[in-house]
Order: C-alpha cells, then structure tokens, then sequence
C-alpha cells in the first residue's frame, strides 16, 4: 500500500496560495484544507519510506534510521486510517475536488446549519489531533538522521570499508572544471568527514521534504486554532505566515539569539556587536518611511530566524576565535545590509572573522561536517541545549533548504585571512511552489 501511494504525484504549493486560501479561517475553509492534506500527506510520507528503506551504504540498516522510519510508516498509517469527511457523518453534498486555489468548497446553506456546523468542527478538532500528533512524533527526526549517519561512519571506521569520495566530488555540483594541481588540499580530517555525493544527495532530499511535511501541518493547525471561538491571532498573519514580515524584528530577535549562545559556550562577556543596514534603492517606484527604516515582505519569520541565527553564530564564533578572548568588548562589528529589490530581498552578513581556506569551502555544505565544538546526541535530545542541532554540522545545509523552499537560496563568499559574506536570497514576489523531492 505504501509502495502504490509513492507513486502518486504531489502537489505542490506556494507562500501565496497558502496566503489567499487562509485569511479567513473558518471550519468550512478548514475542511477543505483537511481534505487536502488527509490527501497529500500519505503521498509525501510513503515516498520517504520506500527511500529510507532503500538506502545505499546499508544506511536503512542503522538503528536509528530504521527508528525514523518506523514514525513515517506509522505517521502514513494514522492518515490513511484517518476517517474522510463522508465516513463521519458530513453529506457529500458539501465536499467538492481537493484543492486549495478554489473557493470554498462548502456551501452557504450547510454553513448556516447548526448540525451540519457542529459536525463540521468536531471532525476538524479530531483532525488538527492527528497531525498534531504526527508532528510531535517526528520532532527528533534530524537528531535520529544525524546518530544514523554516525553509526554509518562508526560501521565504515569497524569495517574498513568507508567508500573513496573523488576529489571532483567534494568540489562543489556547480565545479565542471577538471581536477587540477593547483587545487587546494583536503585535511586528513575533512576526508574523513566528507559524505559520498549519493548520501549528501538523499539527505538534502530528505530533509526538504520534512521542511514542506512540517509547513503544511504547521500551517493547518495554525489556522485552526485563529479559527476557534474567542481566538485571537497576531496580527498580519495567516496561520505561520507573515505578510509583513519584519527584517528588522527577526534580524534583532536572531543577533540576540546568537549573541546569548556565544555568551554561554565561549564565556564572553560583550560579543561583537552586529549592525544592519537598509537599502531600498533597488525597488522601482517605491515609497520608504525613513522613520521607520524597515523592510516587510511576506514570509515564514520561524524559516528566517533559522537562517539568520546559523549565519550569525557562524560569525561570532569565527570573529572571537580569530580575534582571542582578550578583545572582548573591541571585536570588529558584524555587519548586516538589507537590499531590497524588485524580485528578491538580499542579506548579506559580513564578518571580520579570518574567513575559510579554499580547501573548506565544498565542506560547508557537507552534513556533519563541523569545525564546532562537536555536541552530544543525547544532549541535544534532551533539549537542555540552546542552540539545537549545534555542532552537528547541520547549520549551513539546512538553513540553505529553508531559503530554497521558498525559492530563495544561501551563498557563501570567503576570503580567507580576513573574513566571509554570506548572501541570503529571499524570493519577495511569494508565488514560488515548493521544491518537492522525487
């Protein structure tokens, strides 16, 4: 059964549809978002099993990833159990197609019925109780991915049988040129590390795929519970989505973040500050309140705040340990500048922080590759730790997926003795569709 589901095709959704269909919630526009994702959902999840069953390197044999996908199969399970709207009572009269560019999909004279609205609501409630339930099961997906694939290398280092990654393949997919002299060369300890291109392949795939799961169902129970009787929802948004997303807010809400973990791991007493800057230039024909000195643009805030905070604890971490412990409080500033333009918002965060040698710079992109103080799983597990996922190597090539999910994307530019620039991408237009995985 799930093998036949994971050849059905996804649907795939922008920020703006998600936007349109939910400014208003209401249990009649809930049901018809229920019925979508009780569609969808099994689809996305059942593709993820017969991948993770199905893994090169004997991976699917690890513990943990067989743990991970033991809670995709009984996520897929749950949905397909899951009662539809016609089993539980609701005239299919009021149900229409699947889809979330159509007006609602029940009609007036239904809505009006207080019956039909009661049933209406309570199966809603039972169905935000699933998903919920199914989120909150895959919350340690990442920390299992991540003890899966450290048992993989534990195997590889036993068994002697790690497989040769080429020297083309850790120079980067967008590297066409032939493998030259005068390339720079790998540490022992970055071949070590590195993954083959297959695997690095899977779990960007992988990984993408639990960023659209999540957003989905975050989005659902969101605008449900705006929906409930009495419920009052933030302003100016639409489940998580923001249509005034502040840069400034979440670049201030991220800086502070960061600067809080640098404080506790590192023991400095005055981290280096982190300046922004705001250009609006770039937008044709646009009005900007300089009083208010500010870019909005529609947005997850949770996605950017992600991003930001990696980049940012990136760089302060790089600038003290380039700098030593004693500039505390005389550090050279991180400096962060806003321009925003037609199509895209870019963020550049610039660092003094040394930089990164040529020979690191495939690296950076390379899951559990780290040059952080490595953590402990169980730690992270347990959530005690502030910054989770830290010193898992995770940062980079996640925040990257979160940028390009929306159809943004994450450069890195280094210059080594002297510092990096990190180039965050964001699509301002929103009508980008998600970039579901095969």
């Amino acid at each position: 059964m799930i093998a036949q589901s994971a050849k059905h095709v996804q649907t795939q959704v922008s920020l703006k549809q998600m936007v349109e269909f939910g400014r208003t919630p209401s249990q009649a526009t809930l049901l018809r978002a229920a019925q979508f994702i009780h569609h969808e959902l099994p689809i996305r999840l059942a593709r993820r099993v017969v991948e993770l069953e199905n893994l090169p390197y004997s991976l699917s044999n690890m513990s943990s990833v067989k743990k991970v996908a033991e809670w995709y199969q009984q996520s897929y399970v749950d949905l397909v159990n899951f009662p539809p709207p016609e089993e539980c009572g609701l005239p299919r009269s009021i149900l229409r197609d699947i889809s979330l560019t159509e007006e609602d999909g029940v009609t007036k004279t239904a809505t009006e019925d207080a019956t039909l609205v009661k049933q209406i609501t309570d199966y809603n409630a039972k169905f935000v109780n699933c998903i919920e339930n199914i989120k909150k099961r895959h919350d340690p997906v990442a920390i299992n991915m991540a003890q899966g694939i450290q048992e993989l290398k534990a195997h590889w280092k036993a068994t002697k049988s790690k497989p040769i990654v080429h020297n083309r393949a850790i120079r980067g997919p967008d590297d066409a040129r032939p493998s030259s002299p005068h390339d720079a060369e790998l540490t022992k300890e970055a071949v070590e590390n590195l993954l083959p291109t297959d695997l690095q392949s899977f779990l960007d795939r992988f990984y993408m795929s639990r960023i659209g799961i999540r957003m989905l169902i975050g989005q659902h129970v969101a605008l449900a519970k705006a929906s409930m009787a009495g419920s009052k929802s933030p302003a100016d948004y639409v489940g998580i989505i923001c249509t005034r997303t502040s840069i400034r807010d979440v670049v201030n809400q991220a800086a502070e973040h960061a600067q809080g973990v640098l404080q506790d791991t590192m023991g400095v007493f005055s981290p280096p500050e982190i300046k922004l800057f705001i250009s609006h230039s770039g937008v044709t024909g646009s009005k900007v309140d300089q009083a208010v000195d500010d870019v909005h643009f529609m947005y997850v805030p949770s996605h950017l705040h992600h991003c930001l905070f990696e980049i940012f604890k990136n760089s302060l971490r790089a600038v003290v340990e380039t700098h030593g412990l004693d500039m505390d409080g005389e550090y050279p500033p991180i400096k962060v500048v806003v321009a925003e333009g037609n199509e895209d918002i870019t963020i550049k965060v610039s660092d003094e922080g040394g930089g990164i040698p040529r020979s690191g710079m495939p690296l950076i992109w390379t899951y559990l590759y780290t040059t952080a103080p490595k953590q402990d799983l169980e730690d992270a597990k347990s959530g005690d730790y502030r910054a989770p996922m830290a010193g898992f190597g995770y940062g980079l090539p996640l925040s990257r997926l979160y940028l390009q999910f929306f159809g943004g994307d994450l450069k890195i530019i280094s210059m080594e003795g002297f510092g990096t620039d990190a180039y965050l991408h964001l699509n301002r237009l929103s009508d980008s569709e998600e970039p579901l995985p095969s």
